[in-house]
């Protein structure tokens, strides 16, 4: 309520000094806002993460979750709570368990205590028990640390009360989290709860019991194990029958992981194999896997970089970041460096993330198909050829706000409004890689400085006498429906013609303006600040007049091929410390000399590159992280789960439809973020082992409205794009097809289309793969690592066909594949009123040989809760 009077007094008081660059007006009612999702949950309003202690009991569902009670980035983290009699209609409850000064409340799960072990209730009137994390807080005598916690409820889940002996279990580690319990029966009878819980930077899954809920004791250690690129986090472990055949059960363990995910930053994977009540022995762990065939070009096993050019920033207290010889593994101050081979490595972490350099091979002839090589380390792709922070060629406006010590911008003309007024700039703290000693930095504005500083500052004006404008830009940005401006603002005859804005970073970096149209008239700049919260301000320096478009600083860390002085190929890390394998195909350079440049650009987070083994093949290398099991393959279900004490023994889970690279920045609002459709899981025999297939419940299918659309005849769908009949469009729907490559290279269809943009789900024939580009998918540009094409190996059936079931809503797509054998979950973000659903096929025809369109009814805000017959 603070944030929302701030925000309508600031409104008031620029709403003159703004014209031209007014709020977007609200989106609409609740549940008809842009982005809602019809069919999945999502609370009211604010933030909201990991499902939590998701548990059935009296024929109700319930969920908890990951939630912040006062804003719409992560923070302040509480348990949310909803309630369900299907799965679909969700009904938002009071909060349930609140962060308190001691404490935030991460998460966990919930276990109906029906024998009353605990205590906490009676025979008659068991307790609902929630086992969840508290993570201790400075004013904690346990503060930094995270240890396992009991809540109790005595009325079905309504209300909360903390154990006051608290924390049950405490390891003394700042990483040790997520505690899933479940009751164990024994094979000669009785019992005991098992807890699995996560040291999440250790690649563990901890397994404890107890008889009590509050007296556990350990049972054994699973992990590292196959994907370990990020931190392990919410484990669960359950067992479920291989084709439903009760004589041969296997348990499956998932560990969700962050990031490395298959598809870049968040995601999950599971284990399948055995659990005899202590240890869980995985029978899909993967072997490490050999060098590719090849020839070798450099492996940095001899103790030295043999010819390789390096280039260390001097000036820093090691000769980073790549120091003289190659490093042997993990360095100082770094988490353990893994997946390369042999006795050494580039690695750019000498001295820290701080120090900048590049590393330049030999000259070698190209004469493979393929270039395959190890890489790791921070994930910052090549934007441009510019590694400096040189301004270009121009005219300097503002004197780079360089004006004489002991005056202000107001002494050199600029007049503002608000915490923005020119007596308290320039500023000399904040932003990096600005130039000279000061620049405008509206967090260091006003009475203190802080994010919630507001107005506007105008400069004196000025001719432009040139065809661009490029700047140093710093600080944060707000969405066009954020009710919020934060934005430098050219001001042509009073009316804003250009504006820009930071991207939630400290960096300031090179943007700007074409403004031939407007040559040789007179303009000012603005910068208006209506924003409160993180990222609530901007820095900006060094302005200039230019006769070439803005060209941003590469801060790279990458990889990159060289072919008469061009970068002609380049990849990135993933923020990991894991070394997977990367493939080129360098086909079309064979006979040409070229070389391997290596960058780290970079002096922050993740601001290191790792790389090995290059080697010269016939033959891509398959990254390590595709050959394991994966959850789904999208970049938007992490943190998934099972529900407790489900009738008929079925195993439903549940994820968390975001992904931690761009979390914060979806472009939604009151809220932020989304549940998946809950899923049912099972085991299926394959060539390779027991595999999961998964399926929306039926209670999701539930809500179809009766097929608006279908084509039952087998037909040619010939190269290009074609646009279904009006009767198949939509925004809420689901989607079956069946169809077979032909002679094309990709077939699929698009949806949530809207003539120019869509989002594209198809088959890859060459690849084997199923993939959803959500690239041209509409709003694409708030994060970096948003815009994605993500893939998953599906393999056509015995009739050469790819079957898809396919939920769209609103600003998401789940595809199931193969009859649930892979899915793919992404959100998109698109256009206003985008609903239009085509077939595609590319390099060929192919045949469509069915189509279902079946429209689904709303079943969030404002849709009666409707049981089913079926409640399991």
């Amino acid at each position: 309520m603070q944030a929302c009077t701030a925000l309508a007094m600031a409104g008031l008081s620029l709403a003159a000094a703004l014209a031209g660059a007014a709020p977007a007006p609200a989106t609409g009612t609740l549940g008809d806002e842009q982005y809602r999702p019809a069919i999945h949950y999502t609370p009211k309003q604010n933030w909201m993460n990991d499902p939590n202690g998701m548990v059935y009991y009296k024929g109700i569902y319930h969920l908890y979750y990951q939630h912040n009670p006062s804003g719409n980035t992560w923070g302040n983290m509480s348990w949310g709570h909803a309630t369900s009699t299907d799965l679909v209609h969700w009904k938002e409850q009071p909060l349930a368990i609140p962060t308190d000064d001691q404490q935030d409340i991460f998460s966990g799960s919930v276990v109906v205590d029906k024998h009353n072990s605990s205590g906490f209730g009676t025979a008659e009137k068991p307790p609902m028990v929630a086992i969840f994390t508290s993570a201790y807080k400075d004013a904690s005598p346990y503060r930094g640390l995270q240890a396992q916690s009991l809540a109790y409820s005595l009325d079905d889940g309504q209300t909360w009360t903390k154990y006051g002996a608290n924390p049950v279990l405490n390891r003394n580690s700042a990483n040790f989290r997520d505690p899933k319990v479940f009751w164990y029966d024994s094979p000669g009878g009785g019992g005991y709860w098992v807890m699995t819980a996560v040291e999440a930077t250790e690649h563990k899954v901890l397994l404890y019991k107890s008889s009590n809920l509050k007296d556990w004791t350990p049972l054994s250690e699973f992990g590292p194990a196959n994907a370990t690129g990020g931190l392990w986090e919410c484990p669960d472990l359950f067992p479920l029958a291989v084709d439903g055949d009760p004589s041969n059960i296997k348990w499956v363990m998932v560990v969700n992981i962050n990031p490395g995910g298959v598809a870049g930053g968040s995601a999950g994977q599971y284990f399948v194999g055995k659990f005899d009540g202590t240890t869980f022995t995985s029978e899909s762990t993967k072997a490490s896997d050999a060098l590719p065939a090849g020839t070798p070009l450099a492996g940095f096993n001899d103790g030295t970089y043999n010819g390789w050019t390096v280039k260390n920033e001097p000036g820093n207290g090691k000769n980073g970041p790549f120091g003289e010889v190659p490093a042997a593994g993990t360095l100082a101050g770094q988490n353990a460096v893994t997946g390369f081979a042999g006795s050494g490595l580039i690695n750019s972490f000498n001295d820290g993330d701080w120090p900048l350099g590049s590393m330049n091979s030999p000259e070698f002839t190209v004469d493979s198909d393929y270039l395959n090589f190890l890489v790791g380390g921070g994930q910052h792709p090549r934007v441009s050829d510019k590694l400096d922070n040189t301004p270009p060629p121009g005219d300097l406006l503002f004197n780079g706000f360089e004006v004489p010590d002991g005056s202000t911008m107001a002494d050199a003309g600029w007049t503002g409004t608000g915490d923005l007024a020119p007596a308290f700039q320039p500023a000399t703290a904040g932003g990096d890689f600005f130039i000279g000693a000061k620049r405008l930095n509206t967090f260091e504005s006003g009475g203190a400085p802080g994010d919630d500083r507001q107005g506007t500052m105008t400069s004196p004006s000025f001719l432009l006498s040139r065809n661009f404008m490029s700047m140093l830009v710093g600080g944060g940005h707000r969405s066009a429906d954020s009710g919020q401006v934060l934005e430098v603002q050219l001001l042509v005859n009073g009316n804003v013609v250009r504006s820009l804005a930071g991207d939630d970073a400290g960096a300031l970096n090179w943007k700007g303006w074409d403004v031939s149209e407007f040559a040789g008239e007179e303009a000012q700049l603005r910068i208006a600040d209506q924003a409160t919260g993180g990222w609530g301000h901007l820095t900006l320096d060094h302005v200039m007049l230019t006769d070439q478009d803005a060209v941003p600083r590469s801060d790279e860390t990458t990889v990159n091929l060289v072919v008469d002085g061009q970068v002609v190929r380049t990849a990135t890390g993933a923020n990991s410390e894991v070394l997977d394998w990367a493939s080129w195909n360098v086909a079309e350079f064979k006979g040409q000399r070229a070389s391997i440049r290596v960058v780290d650009n970079n002096r922050f987070g993740w601001g290191h590159i790792l790389a090995d083994e290059f080697v010269a093949s016939p033959r891509p290398a398959t990254p390590r992280v595709q050959t394991y099991d994966w959850l789904d393959y999208g970049r938007d279900y992490y943190a998934s789960v099972s529900f407790g004490n489900m009738p008929q023994d079925k195993r439903i889970m549940l994820g968390w439809m975001n992904n931690w690279d761009y979390a914060n920045s979806i472009p939604t609002t009151p809220w932020r973020s989304a549940m998946s459709l809950p899923r049912e899981v099972a085991l299926t025999q394959t060539a390779s082992g027991p595999q999961l297939t998964q399926k929306a419940t039926q209670q999701v299918d539930g809500l179809g409205k009766g097929v608006s659309y279908a084509e039952k005849r087998a037909r040619n769908i010939a190269p290009g794009t074609h646009a279904l009949p009006s009767a198949a469009f939509g925004q809420v729907q689901r989607i079956d097809v069946t169809l077979a490559p032909g002679t094309a290279s990709k077939a699929g269809i698009t949806v949530l289309g809207n003539g120019s943009t869509s989002t594209v789900i198809g088959y890859d024939k060459a690849t084997g793969e199923l993939y959803v580009d959500r690239s041209n998918s509409g709003n694409t540009g708030f994060h970096p690592l948003f815009a994605s094409v993500d893939s998953a190996p599906v393999t056509v059936d015995a009739n050469g066909n790819v079957t898809l079931r396919i939920y769209v809503d609103r600003s998401s797509v789940e595809v199931f594949a193969q009859n649930g054998l892979q899915t793919i979950t992404d959100q998109v973000f698109p256009a206003q009123g985008a609903n239009q659903v085509a077939l595609f096929a590319e390099g060929g025809t192919a045949q469509l040989k069915s189509l279902t369109v079946t429209p689904l009814n709303d079943s969030m805000f404002g849709t009666a809760e409707k049981p089913t017959k079926n409640r399991g």
